[in-house]
């Protein structure tokens, strides 16, 4: 009997793996479902995603990369129309490039009963330049409505084998069936990382290949066995490992509140070139450690000798430095005049599309156009400057050394025992408040000697937004007041970048639709472009629905419209950690003048509560003085980014918070 049981398991194993999962195979049942089994709020879902990887040899080109990719989707609802469309980068920054063809792909419907099938056509297929080196193949599939089910097969060519490309299993919609297979011949070495919460089943297996392959004698060689050319033609026989990767009934990948970058945390699996050898040919390491990348990125032209380029600024730098003595003014007046010529124009990279003279003059470049100026113009003003190669928010953290690990680079001044931060393609950036594209773990510094180290990107500090309220409450329930809002740092720099431009008016109408309720007058803002100084907004205000009044008794939303009513942390548990971007202090002083013929019944009671290591607190006190009450509220985020295990700990922390700040003032008619 256990031998029939083992046998049946055997069986019923095998029949899942193998199971053929084929484009082209589209039934009407499959058109006719309404919702996705696993997820009914699905709006799509994808039926299967499978992927393979090998090496194709020609005797021009010797070893390309070769990815096919076939995908079928099933369409739920107009929610999910976005996700029969795809996209794919593929490089082109190099002599040789890579090359994106879309050999399969149909739209299918059910019309009268029967299947109807629709083809792409080229107006279907376009391109986006993404910058010099990289573009976006994208498809748009056709005729997609409520129900229909498409499929494509892409077919990925590239003749750099560092280029191994990443595989997701996990995607924003439910996946039945993901599947990965490399194919890689001895000959290379690569390293291999599973990331994210889902663990593949692996199937290793090898097997003997054969190629016609051509190779170029020594000169030595051709000597010794007279010969008429070096190039020389045989069969191959090698070793080639297959591994495959298998994930089923993945969930939807769901965006959580205070995420970087979900990416980091989608179960995937990522490969990196270790080393290569080929029949006759020396073996060639590609270690991918930190130093190495990193010196192999200073050594290209578009970076390190872009970083010494001189002669093209310094005329105009001694004007600016002349007279300013002290470091820390000299690293202001370089910084300052860099951001008041330069003009980004949003493309990232660590190395330089044009160049850092034609930049200058253009008065426009890319992020390492300005940025290793700017680290050339400090080191002439007599700073330790150098570059730090970081990777964006939107790249990702990157888990492992790697060539693709970065795609920024910013200016470090070492100053102090200390690592000043400078990214000068933002007009509002300062000192150590970069753009939040670059808050994003740790990155690199090189220096001029050729060492490197890891460097921390996220804010220490706490950057504070600081509330004084003076308000009375009127006899209608209505409350009137003045307040003073001063923004710091990153809540500076953040109003800065995105309420430049906007009129007041605009700004107006925001706020109160913003907070119900709400009304503004008298506004002014202060400080817009004094990067020195923090915002100041002064404006009066009337809330009318911050009072209840029941028979003689008014209950009294004392933090009225500030006050935080809904807990972000909704979910049961959470696999990623809580990311606020940076340290955050919100600090209130309020004062309240209470109507005359009343008198303070009850008031919430003091409270403070902190989190585990001081990762954050609130303390929250009132007090009654005559006919004013006064509320202080401070609460502090120390830590930009909180681990998952704090989770729960987190989620009671900002209940027990809202508790608070909801809790009524109650005043009594006398």
């Amino acid at each position: 009997m256990k031998k029939l049981i083992v046998t049946l398991l055997l069986l019923v194993s095998g029949f899942t793996f193998s199971q053929k999962y084929e484009l082209g195979k589209v039934t009407i049942e499959e058109l006719n479902e309404k919702k996705c089994p696993s997820d009914t709020s699905a709006p799509a879902a994808i039926l299967f995603n499978i992927g393979k990887t090998y090496f194709d040899y020609s005797h021009d080109l010797g070893f390309e990369i070769v990815t096919e990719l076939s995908t079928k989707i099933k369409i739920y609802k107009k929610e999910g129309y976005g996700y029969a469309n795809h996209s794919i980068g593929y490089f082109v920054g190099g002599k040789s490039k890579e090359k994106v063809m879309i050999t399969k792909a149909f739209t299918y419907n059910v019309v009268n009963n029967k299947i109807e099938k629709t083809k792409l056509n080229s107006d279907g297929e376009f391109e986006e330049k993404v910058n010099n080196d990289w573009i976006l193949k994208k498809i748009t599939m056709p005729n997609v409505k409520e129900g229909s089910i498409v499929e494509y097969k892409i077919e990925i060519r590239s003749p750099y084998i560092s280029n191994f490309p990443d595989w997701e299993f996990q995607k924003r919609i439910p996946v039945n069936y993901s599947e990965y297979t490399t194919k890689i011949p001895e000959y290379q070495v690569y390293n291999s990382h599973l990331k994210g919460y889902f663990t593949p089943t692996v199937i290793n297996e090898s097997k003997v290949r054969k190629i016609d392959y051509t190779y170029v004698e020594d000169a030595n060689t051709i000597l010794s066995k007279g010969l008429t050319t070096g190039r020389v033609s045989s069969t191959l026989e090698f070793t080639e490992k297959t591994t495959k990767y298998i994930l089923k009934d993945l969930p939807a990948l769901k965006e959580e509140d205070f995420v970087n970058n979900i990416k980091n945390y989608t179960a995937g699996v990522k490969h990196e070139l270790a080393s290569v050898q080929y029949p006759n040919e020396p073996f060639k390491s590609f270690t991918t450690d930190w130093e190495t990348i990193v010196k192999s990125i200073y050594e290209n032209e578009a970076f390190g000798s872009e970083l010494n380029k001189s002669g093209y600024f310094e005329k105009d730098l001694d004007a600016v430095l002349n007279g300013v003595t002290s470091q820390e003014e000299r690293i202001i007046a370089v910084f300052s005049f860099v951001k008041s010529r330069m003009n980004w124009n949003d493309m990232h990279g660590y190395r330089c599309n044009d160049g850092v003279r034609k930049a200058y003059q253009e008065k426009k470049g890319n992020v390492a156009e300005i940025n290793l100026m700017l680290t050339s113009m400090l080191r002439y003003a007599g700073i330790e400057a150098n570059p730090i190669l970081i990777s964006t928010r939107s790249n990702g953290v990157s888990l492992f050394p790697s060539r693709a690990a970065f795609d920024y680079v910013i200016s470090g001044v070492e100053l102090n025992n200390q690592v000043v931060l400078l990214d000068a393609t933002n007009k509002f950036s300062l000192p150590n408040i970069l753009p939040i594209r670059d808050l994003n773990w740790f990155g690199r510094i090189i220096r001029k000697n050729g060492s490197s180290a890891q460097i921390d990107l996220m804010p220490t500090f706490n950057s504070k937004d600081i509330v004084n309220i003076m308000a009375t409450i009127g006899a209608d329930g209505n409350i009137n007041g003045k307040i003073r809002d001063q923004y710091f740092d990153y809540n500076a720099f953040i109003y800065r970048v995105n309420y430049h431009g906007v009129t007041k008016e605009s700004y107006i109408e925001k706020l109160e639709k913003r907070h119900q309720g709400l009304e503004i007058e008298e506004y002014e803002v202060l400080n817009a472009d004094d990067l020195s100084k923090p915002i100041v907004e002064n404006y009066s205000f009337t809330s009318t629905n911050s009072v209840e009044i029941i028979g003689d008794k008014m209950y009294v939303s004392p933090f009225m419209f500030f006050a935080t009513t809904e807990n972000p942390f909704k979910q049961e548990t959470r696999q990623y950690p809580v990311d606020f971007v940076y340290p955050n202090q919100d600090k209130y002083n309020i004062n309240l003048s209470i109507p005359e013929g009343y008198v303070v019944e009850t008031l919430p009671q003091p409270k403070a509560v902190s989190m585990p290591e001081e990762m954050g607190s609130f303390k929250y006190n009132l007090s009654n003085n005559g006919n004013v009450v006064q509320v202080i509220f401070t609460l502090d985020i120390n830590r930009a980014i909180i681990g998952s295990e704090y989770y729960q700990a987190l989620k009671n922390f900002y209940k027990e918070m809202i508790n608070k700040q909801t809790e009524k003032i109650v005043l009594k008619k006398v």
